[in-house]
């Protein structure tokens, strides 16, 4: 059992350290495990295709903190879902719903308890992180704390999104594309390049396309940035010939 935190604050920036404050204190004895804090900034659709691609690793009953929230303090909801056996807390802006549409089984809640003390634009630390230290400490919901709901108000819908999703510090180009039914003699279309598949790094000659540890489809060059010798970024395209 852990917390896994998700967000796009940033590991040099100043929230991470107060959401962690605030799980410290209300579940002292849980993990917090931090999974990524460079997600796509306000980019929900992304984030919600790079999420997915993350969890399949963790055991159920872990809980997953999911903060990619540019409407923060505005009208989206807030939500709780429980997806093959694992607690996800964020907002209801589309972040849980890629998750939530590929689960085999699942359940959602709107979160209707809010703490006496609620910033209107940091609810990761005000609201998230107590209600994911409660779902990780008890089992079963706290009474008056959620409403069912049939769905998550906004949903991306389980199918692939063929867009550069996500840049690591290394230049590599992940996408929203999940590689295991892709015919490895099928050729990436990235910017302006045609790029065919290798199996690692060190058999490609030049850019080219491989199937990540995330399962995804990834553009990547043998120790150089396909980023910048593409001219790749977060939101561009990509498609087969």
């Amino acid at each position: 059992m852990a917390i896994l935190l998700f967000t796009d604050f940033g590991s040099g920036d100043i929230y991470v350290g107060q959401v962690k404050a605030v799980l410290q204190r209300h579940a002292p004895v849980i993990p917090v495990i931090d999974l990524l804090h460079e997600a796509p900034a306000y980019n929900v659709r992304a984030s919600a295709h790079l999420l997915a691609s993350m969890v399949g690793g963790f055991d159920e009953d872990n809980v997953f903190l999911a903060v990619v929230d540019p409407g923060v303090g505005g009208e989206r909801d807030v939500l709780a879902m429980q997806a093959d056996g694992r607690w996800f807390v964020g907002p209801d802006n589309g972040l849980l719903s890629v998750i939530g549409a590929r689960a085999r089984r699942g359940d959602s809640w709107r979160i209707v308890w809010r703490p006496q003390k609620l910033s209107a634009s940091f609810h990761g630390r005000d609201l998230f992180a107590p209600v994911a230290a409660i779902l990780a400490l008890q089992n079963g919901l706290p009474r008056g704390w959620f409403e069912h709901v049939d769905k998550p108000g906004v949903e991306f819908g389980g199918d692939d999104l063929p867009e550069i999703i996500y840049v690591d510090h290394y230049g590599n180009c992940h996408t929203g594309i999940r590689a295991g039914g892709i015919p490895r003699e099928m050729q990436l279309v990235a910017g302006k390049s045609r790029l065919r598949y290798a199996r690692v790094f060190a058999e490609a000659a030049a850019a080219f396309w491989y199937e990540n540890s995330q399962g995804l489809v990834e553009v990547a060059v043998n120790r150089g940035s396909a980023a910048q010798l593409l001219g790749l970024k977060i939101g561009d395209g990509v498609g087969w010939a």
